[in-house]
């Protein structure tokens, strides 16, 4: 028998960043209700997966995990099971946690986190507990958040997303767009700010769409300077953005408010007119160049960054050509790049002319070269420039360095005193790779 600590947790998380506060949520839950966090997995009494069901290879993770987690409970028959987010959302995959895996204890969705300590309870009695909503009944707030970082923090700003891109799962599992009260989130930087936060990250599916469904509506610019006005606050952030919905007055606001950083993540998708109305975008090629344009005037040197999908049905070489096209006019500081994958219940999966595999292989390395080539040329132009940088911590590789970030979302290696993490420092650049940078203490 192992030894198991009592009423502790231990939670893997998949997925995006959503996906990651809510694991925040989770253990500011847990904690509350008396459980501590586990140095390992083997030494928890309670197991949690916050699984993803964006693309194939979060769930195909997950489900190994399960396996290696059957062994464990072979030898603890009382640890707690539990699996959350996403992926049990989709009735497919709730179904087969339950009938396949009976070591699952306790199955939740997005929408009813905040009900997890009354579902452990009735697990703890010995009941399998499978209880997930197929929509939101409230919005609720003041829900504890066992943060990861003590300098920087999410807050989610919407839940769930409008959009109905055709390749897209989210809409169906988070649910329709929900903005949260502009005074509530407020509140809670204002809360984050007086606990020593210096920067945030406002999160939402479609972050700049937030304030549609309010009555009175709001508007993402008007949060944003309401959120700059916070006194203590130095750094803003927020992802992600959907292009259809980055309008005149937002450039305008980011360019004004000096806490709102020069960086944007401005998902492309494909680079074919032709792919992005078979993907219900709502933009074409050039509109999406002509943003960029417009953002760049507005803001010189704001860093953009992207999301990029290859092997889209019907997608051919020409229109992958067009994507390769873009990626070379626009100049992203970086990309993140994905095969598609068909997820069952969108429009997308139901759709002729999939990709065969080794075609989307091959596009996928054409694309990350050109790109790792362009976020080299970009990175260099920071050669002997001085720039501010917030120290966020310790490297994780040497713990001679800091591991510190610039305004535009550059991670910055200089070596320097530990008494320099929480604070704005200038550094030189000397060093540029693909992917950070490294300088020397000004």
């Amino acid at each position: 028998m192992l030894k198991t600590d009592d009423r502790s947790y231990f939670i893997t998380t998949m997925g995006c960043q959503m996906n990651d506060h809510d694991s925040e949520r989770i253990a500011g839950l847990l904690e509350a209700a008396g459980y501590t966090a586990a140095e390992s997995i083997e030494t928890a009494s309670l197991v949690l997966f916050n699984t993803c069901c964006v693309r194939e290879n979060p769930e195909n993770k997950f489900y190994g995990r399960l396996g290696e987690v059957k062994h464990l409970k072979e030898k603890k028959p009382n640890l707690i099971v539990g699996v959350c987010g996403c992926m049990v959302q989709q009735d497919v995959e709730r179904e087969r946690l339950e009938k396949s895996y009976p070591l699952v204890d306790l199955i939740f969705g997005t929408h009813n986190l905040h009900r997890l300590p009354e579902l452990l309870e009735l697990v703890e009695t010995g009941q399998r507990v499978i209880e997930v909503w197929d929509e939101a009944r409230e919005t609720v707030e003041g829900t504890p958040a066992q943060r990861t970082d003590a300098l920087r923090a999410w807050v989610n700003v919407t839940f769930g997303c409008d959009n109905y891109c055709s390749y897209c799962i989210v809409p169906y599992v988070r649910g329709r767009c929900r903005s949260r009260e502009p005074q509530a989130i407020l509140d809670e930087i204002t809360g984050l700010v007086k606990h020593g936060y210096r920067e945030v990250t406002l999160l939402g599916q479609n972050v700049n769409a937030y304030g549609k469904d309010l009555k009175p509506a709001q508007d993402f610019a008007d949060l944003l300077t309401a959120v700059n006005a916070i006194d203590g606050l130095w750094r803003i952030r927020f992802m992600t953005s959907h292009p259809r919905d980055v309008n005149p007055k937002m450039i305008q606001t980011l360019r004004n408010l000096d806490k709102v950083c020069e960086h944007l993540h401005l998902p492309l998708q494909s680079g074919s007119s032709q792919i992005l109305a078979r993907m219900n975008r709502g933009y074409s090629k050039n509109q999406y160049l002509e943003l960029v344009a417009a953002i760049r005037e507005a803001i010189p040197g704001i860093a953009l960054t992207t999301d990029i999908i290859v092997g889209f049905p019907g997608e051919s070489d020409a229109d992958f050509a067009e994507t390769l096209e873009v990626v070379q006019k626009v100049r992203f500081d970086s990309a993140f790049t994905f095969v598609y994958s068909p997820r069952v219940g969108t429009p997308a999966a139901k759709m002729g002319e999939q990709i065969p595999e080794e075609v989307k292989r091959e596009r996928i390395m054409a694309l990350v070269e050109l790109q790792k080539q362009i976020s080299t040329e970009v990175n260099a132009t920071y050669l002997n420039k001085v720039v501010e940088v917030l120290v966020e911590g310790i490297s994780k590789n040497n713990p001679a360095v800091l591991a510190s970030r610039t305004r535009t979302h550059k991670l910055v290696h200089v070596q320097g005193p530990q008494e320099l993490v929480g604070k704005l420092i200038k550094v030189k650049i000397k060093e540029a790779t693909p992917w950070t940078l490294s300088g020397e203490l000004i």
